[in-house]
C-alpha cells in the first residue's frame, strides 16, 4: 500500500517511523491500554487472530485499517502468533500520557520471536526453548551456538569436519531449535538447509557477516561474560563457533534492547563426551516422543520423567539426548542414585521438598528482564526457604561424591528468602502497578503515606489539636473547601494570639481563615498521597528486585545442582517402581543381560507380563547377532531393547533387567523398519540404503548397531546387495 507519509498525522508519522527500523516484525503500537496495528500488519493480523478490522483517521482521505489487543492479555496473542512463525516488535509509551504535553515519546523495547521468548506461560516447562547460530565458512567449518534466553543455558560447539553436514543435522535433531539465524554462506549447506525446511520447520534469518564479526562483537562478547580474553571462554580468537558466539550475543542484544545480563558462563561442548546418536537412532529409539504419533508418552522420556520440578524435567530431556560415555562420570551418577534406592526414606523426603521448588532459572530470567511480578519474587523466596530442609537430607547421603558435590552447590539464598519476606506481602497482587505490594514497617515514607491515604481526617484532627496548645486559640478550627483546600480557621476573639507564619486567606463576617506552610504541604500530602505511594511502591519493588538480580550466579548454580538431584532422584523412583538394577560398566567390549526387558514396552502392557529375555555382546566370537522369527515375534522389540538399555546405564540410569554389564559404547545405529521419506523425494529401499550406507561408513569397533528389515520388499539381489 502506498502512502504518502507527509500528509500523515503527527501519531502516524510516529508509527511509520518506526515501523521502517522494523519491516520483518509485526509493530504492537502501545495506545492507551491497547496495542494497535495499522495498515497492512493490521489487515494480516486481524485475519490471523480473527479481530475484528476498524478504521482510524490517520491525515489521509481514507481512513487507516486498525485492529487491536489489550494490553493485559498480550501473552495469549503473542503465543499465538510466535507459534505461527511472526516476530513482533512491542513498542511502548516512554513518557506518561496524563503529564506529556504534545505526542507521547514511544520506542520498541523488545522484539519477541520464537527463540527468544521469556514468558512461562508461553513455554513448555519440561523443555529448553533454543535459539540457534549457525555459521558456516567456505574453508569447510561450521560453527554452531544454541541459547535459551529463559534459562540462560549458552553452548557452543564445533561439528567434525568428516560428514559435516551430517554432523550438523545431527546437533540441530538433538536441540531442536525453535529458530535458527545463520551468515549467507550457510545456504551452501544444501542438506542441511532441506533438513530445516521439512523437519525443523522453524523460523529461519539470514543475518549480515557484519553480525558474526568479532570488530562489532568480540568486546561485547567479553564484557557480557566478564572476561578479558576469549580464551578464558575456552574460545579461539577466530573460528566458526566463535562467530556463532558472535552472531548469538548480537541478535540477543538486537531483540531486547537493553543489557544481556543472562547469560554469565559459556559452555564450550565437545560431541566426543557424549554417545553419538543421529536422528535415525533418536528417533527409531523413541527416546522423545513416538515415531507414529509424535507423542510423549510411549518415549522412553515419558517413562523417566517422574521430576518434581521444572527444571529438572528439561535437564533430564538433556541427559536422555546427550549420553555420557565417560565411565568415571557414569558410574558416578549410577552411585548417586543407588544412595537414594538404598535409602528410600531420604529419597521421599527429598521428592517432597522438592515438589514445594519453583522454577528459578525462568524465574530469575524475569527478573533480570524487569519482568518479574511480585508473586514471581514470593516464589523465589518459597523455593529459598525449602533449601535448608534439602540440604539437611542430601548430608545423608553425601558418602557418595557426585552428590555431596551438588550440596556443596547449592547456596542457602537465605538473602533472597529474607529480602522479599521483609519487602514483598504475603498475598501480593498480580501487578505492582495496583499498589499493595510492599509490607508495612519496610520503608518509613511509604508507610507514612498510607497512613494518611487511610487516615487523612485523623493528621487534620491531630494538628488542629497541636495549633490550639500552641497558639491558645481554644476555638481554633482546620476546615476544608474546594476553592483553598485546608485552612485555618479563628474567631475575631482571638486575633490577638495568631501567630506571624499565619498567612491570611479570607475574611468572613466574624472570622477570618489562614493557611501555613505545614497545612499546604500536609494538604498536598493527603491529596497526592495516593499517587505518590503507588510511585513509592513501584521505585522500592524495582530496588528489591535488582538486589535479587545482583544473586543471580549463586541462584544459577544452585538451580543447577537442584535440577541434578532431581534427576537423580527420578531415576531412584523410576528404578524402584519397576524394579531396576544397576548395571556394571566396563570397557571389556562386552555387553550381558540377563532377565531384560524392554522399559516402554513393559510398562505400557497392562494385560500381559512381559517375558524377561537375555543377550550377550562381545568384541570377538559374539560380535553379531542374528535374529530370526515370525511376525511379531518381538524381534524389532528385543533389539531396539538391548539398545535402549545400553543407553539408559550410559544416563546413569538403573535399568530393566535382573543383571546387566554394560560396555561404553561411543555411537548407537539404527536401521529399523520399512519406511520411505516422500519429502526428501526417497523411495523406501533408498531411504534404507543410505542408513545402512552410514553406518558402513561411520560405526567404529565400539558402536551398537541395529539393523531390522534390510532390504525388505527388494528383489534378492538388490537386498544382499
Amino acid at each position: 500500500m502506498e502512502i504518502q507519509k507527509e500528509k500523515l498525522s503527527p501519531m502516524m508519522q510516529q508509527y511509520f517511523t518506526l515501523k521502517e527500523k522494523y519491516p520483518d516484525c509485526i509493530l504492537f503500537f502501545r495506545l492507551g491500554d491497547f496495542y494497535e496495528m495499522f495498515f497492512d500488519d493490521a489487515v494480516r493480523i486481524a485475519r490471523e487472530l480473527e479481530l475484528t478490522l476498524t478504521g482510524r483517521d490517520c491525515g489521509l482521505k481514507e481512513r487507516a485499517p486498525m485492529c487491536g489487543i489489550p494490553y493485559h492479555s498480550v501473552d495469549l496473542y503473542l503465543k499465538r502468533l510466535v507459534e505461527r512463525g511472526y516476530k513482533i516488535a512491542i513498542c511502548e509509551q516512554l513518557t506518561d500520557p496524563a503529564t506529556t504535553k504534545g505526542l507521547v515519546e514511544r520506542d520498541v523495547i523488545r522484539i519477541v520471536t520464537p527463540g527468544t521468548l521469556i514468558e512461562s506461560n508461553l513455554l513448555e516447562e519440561g523443555a529448553n526453548n533454543y535459539l540457534c547460530s549457525l555459521y558456516f565458512q567456505e574453508d569447510g567449518d561450521c560453527g554452531l551456538c544454541f541459547a535459551d534466553l529463559s534459562t540462560g543455558d549458552i553452548t557452543a560447539l564445533l561439528p567434525e569436519r568428516e560428514n559435516l553436514e551430517a554432523n550438523v543435522i545431527d546437533v540441530l535433531s538433538r536441540y531442536t531449535p525453535a529458530e535458527i539465524i545463520m551468515n549467507e554462506d550457510a545456504l551452501l549447506l544444501k542438506h542441511v538447509m532441506e533438513f530445516i525446511k521439512v523437519r525443523l520447520q522453524c523460523v529461519v534469518t539470514i543475518r549480515d557477516f557484519v553480525c558474526f564479526s568479532a570488530e562489532q562483537n568480540h568486546d561485547f562478547v567479553c564484557q557480557q561474560f566478564q572476561v578479558p580474553e576469549l580464551s578464558y571462554l575456552q574460545l579461539p580468537e577466530t573460528g566458526s563457533e566463535t562467530a556463532a558466539v558472535y552472531g548469538m550475543m548480537d541478535y540477543i542484544k538486537e531483540t531486547q534492547k537493553n543489557q544481556i545480563t543472562r547469560f554469565i558462563s559459556l559452555n564450550v561442548s565437545d560431541d566426543n563426551a557424549y554417545l553419538g546418536l543421529d536422528l535415525n537412532a533418536r528417533r527409531n529409539l523413541e527416546l522423545t516422543e513416538t515415531i507414529r504419533g509424535k507423542e510423549r508418552k510411549g518415549s522412553l522420556l515419558w517413562l523417566l520423567n517422574t521430576a518434581k520440578t521444572s527444571m529438572g524435567k528439561r535437564m533430564l530431556k538433556t541427559w536422555i539426548e546427550q549420553p555420557l560415555v565417560q565411565p568415571v562420570k557414569i558410574m558416578a551418577r549410577l552411585d548417586a542414585v543407588e544412595a537414594f534406592v538404598k535409602k528410600s526414606v531420604v529419597l521421599m523426603e527429598v521428592r517432597s521438598v522438592l515438589d514445594q521448588v519453583y522454577d528459578l532459572e525462568r524465574l530469575m530470567t524475569r527478573v533480570l528482564y524487569k519482568t518479574a511480578t511480585p508473586r514471581d519474587l514470593k516464589a523465589l523466596a518459597t523455593t529459598a526457604k525449602q533449601i535448608p530442609a534439602l540440604k539437611a537430607e542430601l548430608e545423608k547421603v553425601a558418602d557418595r561424591k557426585l552428590l555431596a558435590k551438588l550440596l556443596a552447590q547449592i547456596s542457602d539464598l537465605h538473602m533472597v528468602s529474607d529480602l522479599v519476606d521483609r519487602a514483598i506481602v504475603d498475598n501480593p497482587p498480580v501487578s505492582v502497578k495496583d499498589g499493595g505490594v510492599i509490607c508495612a514497617g519496610f520503608h518509613q515514607d511509604l508507610d507514612y503515606l498510607r497512613e494518611i491515604m487511610n487516615g487523612g481526617n485523623q493528621i487534620i484532627e491531630k494538628m488542629e489539636q497541636t495549633e490550639r496548645e500552641r497558639t491558645g486559640i481554644k476555638g481554633l478550627k482546620i476546615g476544608f473547601n474546594r476553592v483553598f483546600g485546608y485552612y485555618i480557621e479563628v474567631t475575631r476573639s482571638y486575633y490577638d494570639l495568631v501567630p506571624e507564619n499565619y498567612v491570611r486567606k479570607q475574611t468572613l463576617a466574624n472570622c477570618e481563615r489562614f493557611i501555613t506552610p505545614d497545612l499546604k504541604k500536609t494538604e498536598n500530602d493527603i491529596l497526592s498521597a495516593k499517587e505518590k505511594a503507588l510511585r513509592l511502591e513501584e521505585s522500592l519493588y524495582a530496588e528489591v528486585r535488582d538486589c535479587l538480580a545482583a544473586q543471580l550466579k549463586s541462584v544459577q548454580e544452585t538451580a543447577s545442582a537442584i535440577a541434578q538431584v532431581d534427576v537423580l532422584a527420578a531415576f531412584a523412583n523410576v528404578a524402584i517402581e519397576n524394579q531396576y538394577t544397576k548395571p556394571e560398566i566396563a570397557m571389556d567390549g562386552v555387553i550381558q543381560i540377563r532377565g531384560g526387558r524392554h522399559p516402554v514396552v513393559e510398562r505400557m502392557l497392562t494385560d500381559t507380563v512381559f517375558v524377561p529375555n537375555d543377550a550377550y555382546l562381545d568384541n570377538k566370537a559374539n560380535r553379531l547377532l542374528l535374529i530370526t522369527g515370525p511376525n511379531m515375534a518381538g524381534k524389532s522389540t528385543y533389539m531396539r531393547q538391548v539398545a535402549l538399555i545400553t543407553m539408559m546405564a550410559q544416563i546413569g540410569s538403573f535399568v530393566p533387567a535382573d543383571y546387566a554389564k554394560i560396555s561404553v559404547v561411543d555411537k548407537i545405529f539404527t536401521r529399523v523398519g520399512a519406511s520411505d521419506d516422500l519429502t526428501a523425494g526417497e523411495s523406501t529401499f533408498m531411504v534404507e540404503m543410505h542408513e545402512v550406507s552410514d553406518i558402513l561408513k561411520y560405526a567404529t569397533p565400539n558402536s551398537l548397531v541395529i539393523l531390522d528389515e534390510v532390504g525388505r520388499g527388494t528383489s534378492t539381489f538388490d537386498g544382499v546387495s
